[in-house]
C-alpha cells in the first residue's frame, strides 16, 4: 500500500520533468508557462525564476536557465515549454526608424551623434563586455561634462536582450534632441535646464546573441544566463537576490549610479503595454504613491491620446504598482529607488516584445509625447542649493520629510553644487535639512503639479570652527597661492596641510 503511494505521488514529477540536458542543449535559457494556484505561490516562485510580464490572472510565463528550471521542476508543477518565435523582418525598405540596426550600425549611429553635436552631445562607454561589445550612453546637455544646477535624468533600455522596441525608440529620440536644439523652444530648454542621459541597450550580448547582424534570436537573459533584472541588491533580500554574483552590466549599471546622481529615471521593457511604479519586491506602499499615480497616469494618458485605440491601457489602464502585479526581487527599478535615491520606474511599452519594425514609427508616435513629458518632470518638485552660512560652500545634505518619508524616499543633495531635487504631489510640506556637523532646519513650502518651488537653505555650523575639505584640489591650490600660502586670520580662513596631505580650509567662527 505504501509503495503504491509513493508510485502516485512521483507520476507527475516523473511525466514533466523532460531531459533537462535536451531542453537546455541549443541556448541557455528556456520560456515556459504554467498554471499557479494565487498570487503567494506566484510570489514564492518569482524568487526560483524570472515570471515574465505576459502573466495574468490564471497562467503564469517564466524564463529560467538550468538551475532555475530544476528547481523549478521540484515544486510538481504541470508546465508547457514555449518554442521561439523564428523572427526576420530583414526584407524591407529601411526608412523613418522602421528597423533594427545591426550592432556595429548601433555603435556607429553612437558615435554619430556626439561627433556631429560635440557641444551638446558627449558618448560614454561604460565597459566593454567579455564579447567586445560595449555598454554605450550619450549625455546630452548644453555644456556637457559640465557640473551645473541642473537635475541628472536616465533612459535606459532593453536590459531583457529580447525587449527592443525602447532600443529603436531611445535612439531615435537622441536623434530628436540633438536635431532640434536650437529650432524647438521646448526641446532646446530641456537641453539647457537638464543633464540627459541616454542608453538605448543595456544588454547588448542577449540582444545579439545570435550574432551581430541582426537581432532575431535575442534572448532575455545576458550571456552568462542571468536574467539582469534580477541581479541588483534588493532592499528586502540583500545584495544577492537572485544567487549570482554581478553581472558586469550590473556592476557598469552601478558604477555610473554611483558616479551621477540620477534625480529620474526609467528602464524600458517589453511584453505588455504599462507603467510599472515601485515597489516590486514588497507591498509596502511608497511615500510618494500619489506622486507615482500621477506621473504614471501623465505616461499613460498620452500615450493612449497619440495612439489608436487600445493602446497602453493593460491593467489599471495603463499604470501598475509592482507588487501589486507580481513579485520582483533584485529588480533596478528598486536599486535606484531605495539605495540611490532616485526616481525610477519600468516602461513596458509594446505587447511584443520584440515589434515588427514596421510598427517602430506608430510606437514613436505614441510615446514621444510622453518621453518628454517624463523628462521635463525631472525640472518640477522642489528643488534648490544647500550651502555653509557661514563660507557659503555647497554641502551634501540629507532632505527629509517628517512623518512622510519611508523606506529610503529621502534626498540628498549633490556636489559639487549642492543643489537637491525632491518630487512630490501637490501640497503643503515640511522639509527638514540636516547634515552632521550642523544645526538642522525645517522650512515649510508648498508644490503645485507640473510646476517648480525653489528652495534655497543656509545650514549654520554647530562647532565654533568648521574643517571643509574642497573636492577640486585645483581650486584650493590656486587660492592657496591668491592668499600668499599664509594663514589669514583677518578674512577668518586658515590654510592648512594635514599629516595625510589632504589640503583643507579650517574657517574660523567668532
Amino acid at each position: 500500500m505504501r509503495k503504491i503511494i509513493l508510485f502516485i505521488l512521483l507520476i507527475p514529477y516523473l511525466s514533466l520533468s523532460q531531459d533537462i540536458n535536451e531542453i537546455f542543449s541549443k541556448k541557455g535559457e528556456v520560456n515556459f508557462s504554467f498554471k499557479y494556484k494565487n498570487k503567494q505561490q506566484l510570489n514564492e516562485l518569482s524568487k526560483i525564476i524570472s515570471i515574465d510580464h505576459k502573466t495574468n490572472a490564471h497562467t503564469a510565463y517564466a524564463y529560467a536557465n538550468k538551475k532555475e528550471f530544476t528547481e523549478f521542476l521540484k515544486q510538481n508543477i504541470e508546465y508547457t515549454i514555449i518554442k521561439k518565435e523564428i523572427l526576420n523582418f530583414d526584407n524591407h525598405a529601411k526608412n523613418n526608424w522602421n528597423y533594427y540596426p545591426t550592432y556595429m550600425e548601433y555603435v556607429q549611429m553612437m558615435e554619430a551623434f556626439a561627433d556631429s553635436f560635440p557641444n551638446i552631445c558627449k558618448l560614454h562607454s561604460l565597459g566593454t563586455l567579455n564579447s567586445g561589445r560595449e555598454i554605450l550612453i550619450v549625455q546630452i546637455s548644453d555644456n556637457v561634462g559640465q557640473k551645473e544646477n541642473e537635475p541628472s535624468f536616465l533612459y535606459t533600455s532593453s536590459m531583457h536582450g529580447d525587449e527592443l522596441a525602447g532600443y529603436v525608440l531611445t535612439l531615435r529620440l537622441i536623434d530628436k534632441l540633438l536635431n532640434s536644439y536650437g529650432n524647438n523652444n521646448h526641446l532646446t530648454n530641456l537641453v539647457n535646464e537638464i543633464d540627459i542621459w541616454i542608453n538605448p541597450l543595456a544588454n547588448p550580448d542577449g540582444a545579439y546573441a545570435g550574432g551581430n547582424q541582426n537581432v532575431w534570436s535575442a534572448t532575455r537573459y545576458n550571456a552568462n544566463w542571468v536574467d539582469l533584472n534580477r541581479n541588483y541588491p534588493d532592499p528586502e533580500d540583500g545584495p544577492h537576490p537572485d544567487g549570482n554574483q554581478w553581472q558586469d552590466e550590473t556592476l557598469l549599471f552601478m558604477g555610473l549610479a554611483d558616479t551621477i546622481d540620477f534625480t529620474i529615471s526609467a528602464n524600458m521593457h517589453g511584453g505588455v503595454e504599462v507603467c510599472n511604479y515601485p515597489w516590486d519586491t514588497w507591498s509596502n506602499i511608497t511615500a510618494d504613491d500619489n506622486w507615482w499615480q500621477y506621473v504614471s497616469n501623465e505616461y499613460a494618458d498620452s500615450c493612449q491620446a497619440n495612439s489608436g485605440n487600445g493602446y497602453f491601457n493593460y491593467l489599471n489602464d495603463g499604470i501598475t504598482n509592482g507588487h501589486d502585479w507580481y513579485e520582483v526581487d533584485g529588480g533596478r527599478q528598486d536599486y535606484m529607488n531605495y539605495f540611490k535615491h532616485c526616481r525610477e520606474l519600468t516602461l513596458e511599452l509594446s505587447d511584443d516584445k520584440t515589434p515588427n519594425p514596421n510598427d517602430l514609427p506608430s510606437l514613436w508616435d505614441a510615446n514621444y509625447p510622453s518621453f518628454i513629458n517624463y523628462i521635463e518632470q525631472s525640472l518640477h518638485g522642489i528643488r534648490g542649493i544647500i550651502t555653509d552660512s557661514i563660507t557659503g560652500f555647497p554641502i551634501k545634505a540629507k532632505v527629509e520629510i517628517i512623518n512622510h518619508d519611508t523606506d529610503s524616499s529621502h534626498v540628498y543633495s549633490s556636489l559639487p553644487i549642492g543643489n537637491y531635487h525632491r518630487y512630490l504631489y501637490q501640497g503643503n510640506y515640511n522639509l527638514t535639512f540636516s547634515k552632521n556637523g550642523y544645526h538642522s532646519k525645517t522650512i515649510n513650502s508648498t508644490i503645485l503639479n507640473n510646476n517648480t518651488t525653489t528652495l534655497d537653505v543656509q545650514l549654520k555650523p554647530i562647532n565654533t570652527t568648521s574643517i571643509i575639505e574642497q573636492e577640486n584640489k585645483e581650486e584650493l591650490i590656486q587660492e592657496i597661492d591668491i592668499l600668499g600660502r599664509k594663514n589669514t586670520k583677518e578674512n577668518n580662513i586658515i590654510l592648512k596641510t594635514t599629516k595625510e596631505g589632504k589640503l583643507i580650509k579650517e574657517i574660523i567662527i567668532e
